[in-house]
């Protein structure tokens, strides 16, 4: 008898303790899922070890019940990674394991898809034929089509020539049904012709550096249309060759199919994708592909990087700053850290790669912590596109109070002219972005958000952005009565509508979440776009990086100063980001582009160093103001967030843990920059009111910043939800 330890997959639930269970005569190793009773129930569990003895009596111990699959689910590495992540985020095991396998597969809803095929028994032929009546046409017509065909699926047949003929058949003898497993393959029409490419000296200098640097960690530094992508899959290419393994990630599913279409045709079949817009059963398959090693190159967004592949030798995350990579859920992670862990524990190579690295990359790239590969110029030299800044206040003063300015409409005009396309950018999906009452200034909130809501013309709805829950559009206002309700903003509905009216022999469309929401939403407006079978693209985020459409040689860049007054310290890097990747959409090809970017702030010195592309002059402002200001990478921010659907609840766990956070304050003040308990900037999310204790330590406090871990979930209960994140995304 052996035993094994096991921990239970309980929905929904943190239990973070190890079960020991027994087994004999079955084959269970460590990474196996597992039927194990608990209770009165039987539930999933997951082997993390193997043992030959227990310290408790035998009798006491439970036996597994069965054995789920015969491959382990879960690597040596995945453990190793798993006890990684409970011990970097305080995390209970069962979630951390949670992330390395299909939600479907855990529910036990998706098994594998079996295909039925028939075929001829082998013997004369002739035989068979004389063996069946004359007056039976469609079992000699089956036969004829099975000897012309060789095995055909069962459905079919039975389609073609009846399910009564093909079951007399089978009860002659003269067929066999064959089963084999079939794999659910996303994006089949996807398919491109592999065209060799010669490396410049650039991106050769970048893989051969990469390649032979004793650093685990490079950063990959080149402006848009430099040729990052043909590094990326030279690197992918030398991995395989060694027979090593690769996961290339990428910060939205729209890139997805762009980056799987290059893949497959340098690599084939070998490529799989991994990411939340599949169907089940494509994620199930695709997951087991790489499981079983017939897939070697993982690809998707975040939760990618834990694909479960063996002899990795390599991990790539493009567009490395975004935000994306940062988990907002339970256990909230770092795809950064978790790629750094892979890597090291696998002697494998982790590249870093973006136009816009983030600051904290950059500077530890620069202090040698990392490789730094740069490629400073485009393909073939073309030269990077102009940026003009249209100042929209001047525009006001003449009259001009449309979300166009008299500059961006001339270059629509010319580049539709030529027959060139367009892309327009605003980072607000819906028509505005809020309805307000002109008579007592009235604005419609979500009533389980604290925030205001967003009208969305095609449904003539009001929509929350947070929750998504809907709204009637109002008729009159509810304070006062008032018909005169006004739109606030500006959203791509709004301008895909005006675009209409501007160029109604244009052919228009829009990407935002709400026109993405299908299985393959993104994949078929790009498809469209790149086909040239649409004039101007408008979109949000989702169409600022990455893409490459020769044919596109205007950008318009509507309301930059969004993202620029945000009370973030971050919000300057993220507009110089996002303005830079959506300004180098255009020009790709051999037509030079240009890109009209209309702001109320034209003198702030964030849009001075965009239109420059001068990301290092960016990069040493931003770095003595961090410094200046003691902000992260300088400092450590912490925020623990309590959240509760009953305020009392909320606030008095907030009074508590304040009182012990302060003492632990207090004892390492030296420690500290700042420390404070207040609401959070959006009182409430999703019927969640929502307080926070915010911490800015000195840099490099791990100690410290484990020990509010450590003091802040204890307080957690199934009523109160109380989460510590680490220089977090936002803090909204």
């Amino acid at each position: 008898m052996k035993f094994a330890d096991v921990i239970v997959d309980i929905a929904d639930s943190e239990v973070d303790k190890i079960f020991e269970y027994s087994f004999e005569g079955i084959a269970v190793r460590a990474g196996c899922r597992v039927v194990v009773p608990f209770g009165n129930q039987k539930i999933e569990g997951y082997v993390i070890e193997v043992k030959d003895s227990s310290a408790y009596p035998v009798e006491r111990i439970k036996p597994i019940l069965s054995v789920l699959d015969e491959l382990p689910a879960i690597t040596e590495e995945g453990l190793s990674l798993m006890r990684f992540m409970q011990k970097r985020y305080f995390a209970p095991a069962a979630s951390v394991l949670r992330l390395f396998l299909p939600a479907e597969m855990r529910q036990g809803k998706i098994r594998e898809q079996i295909a039925r095929y028939y075929v001829l028994k082998e013997g004369d032929y002739a035989q068979m034929e004389a063996s069946l009546r004359s007056t039976a046409v469609k079992q000699r017509a089956a036969l004829a089509y099975l000897k012309e065909n060789g095995r055909v699926r069962a459905p079919l047949l039975n389609e073609k020539f009846g399910r009564e003929a093909i079951l007399g058949l089978y009860g002659k003898g003269l067929i066999e049904v064959l089963s084999e497993r079939e794999n659910r393959s996303p994006y089949r029409d996807i398919s491109s012709e592999d065209k060799p490419v010669r490396l410049t000296a650039r991106q050769q200098e970048a893989v051969d550096g990469i390649e032979n640097t004793e650093k685990t960690v490079a950063l990959l530094h080149g402006v848009t249309g430099s040729g990052k992508t043909e590094v990326y899959l030279n690197l992918i290419q030398n991995a395989i060759a060694r027979g090593k393994t690769a996961v290339f990630l990428v910060p939205e599913i729209a890139l997805t199919p762009q980056m799987l279409r290059q893949l497959r045709a340098r690599f084939g079949d070998s490529a799989a994708i991994l990411h939340s817009g599949l169907s089940a059963g494509e994620r199930y398959d695709e997951w087991w592909r790489l499981r079983r090693g017939e897939a070697k190159i993982a690809i998707g967004a975040r939760s990618a990087v834990f694909a479960p592949l063996e002899h990795l030798g390599l991990i790539i995350i493009d567009e490395e700053h975004d935000g994306s990579y940062r988990s907002e859920t339970s256990p909230r992670y770092s795809t950064f850290d978790i790629a750094k862990f892979r890597a090291e524990h696998c002697g494998a190579k982790l590249v870093l790669g973006s136009a816009t690295p983030a600051v904290e990359t950059y500077r530890r790239a620069l202090r040698g912590e990392f490789f730094l590969a740069e490629l400073p110029d485009r393909i073939n030299r073309r030269p990077l596109p102009e940026i003009i800044i249209a100042d929209m206040r001047q525009e006001i003063r003449r009259g001009n109070h449309t979300a166009f300015s008299s500059y961006l409409k001339e270059e629509l005009e010319t580049c539709l002219e030529k027959g060139n396309q367009a892309i327009l950018f605003l980072n607000q999906r819906g028509y505005s972005k809020s309805v307000i009452c002109t008579e007592c200034g009235y604005v419609p909130k979500c009533e389980q958000c604290d925030v205001s809501l967003t009208y969305h013309i095609d449904e003539n709805a009001l929509k929350c952005h947070y929750c998504n829950a809907r709204y009637k559009m109002l008729s009159a206002c509810p304070n006062c009565g008032s018909t005169y309700l006004r739109h606030g903003g500006t959203g791509t509905q709004r301008i895909v509508m005006e675009l209409q009216k501007m160029f109604p022999a244009a052919k228009i469309l829009r990407m935002d979440r709400d026109t993405t929401q299908t299985k393959e939403g993104h994949y078929k407006i790009l498809e469209q776009f790149s086909a040239r079978k649409a004039d101007i693209l408008v979109g949000t985020q989702m169409i600022a990086k990455g893409h490459d459409f020769p044919s596109v040689t205007l950008v318009g860049i509507l309301d930059a100063d969004m993202s620029l007054h945000f009370s973030d310290y971050r919000s300057g890097e993220r507009t110089f980001q996002l303005l830079t990747q959506v300004a180098g959409r255009s020009g790709r090809a051999e037509e030079k582009g240009k890109v009209v970017l209309q702001t109320y702030s034209p003198d702030n010195y964030v849009l001075g160093f965009a239109t420059d592309y001068d990301y290092k002059g960016f990069y040493t402002h931003e770095i003595a103001l961090r410094k200046a200001t003691a902000f992260p990478p300088y400092t450590d921010i912490v925020r623990v967030l309590i959240q509760s659907e009953k305020e009392e609840e909320a606030i008095d766990v907030l009074k508590r843990l304040h009182r012990e956070l302060n003492a632990f304050y207090l004892d390492n003040e030296r420690d500290f920059r700042f420390f404070g308990y207040m609401k959070a900037p959006i009182k409430r999310i999703q019927k969640k009111y929502r307080y926070q204790i915010l911490m800015r330590l000195n840099s490099g406090k791990r100690e410290q910043i484990e020990a509010i871990y450590k003091i802040s979930l204890p307080y957690k209960t199934k009523s109160v939800l109380v989460q510590v994140e680490e220089n977090p995304n936002n803090l909204t």
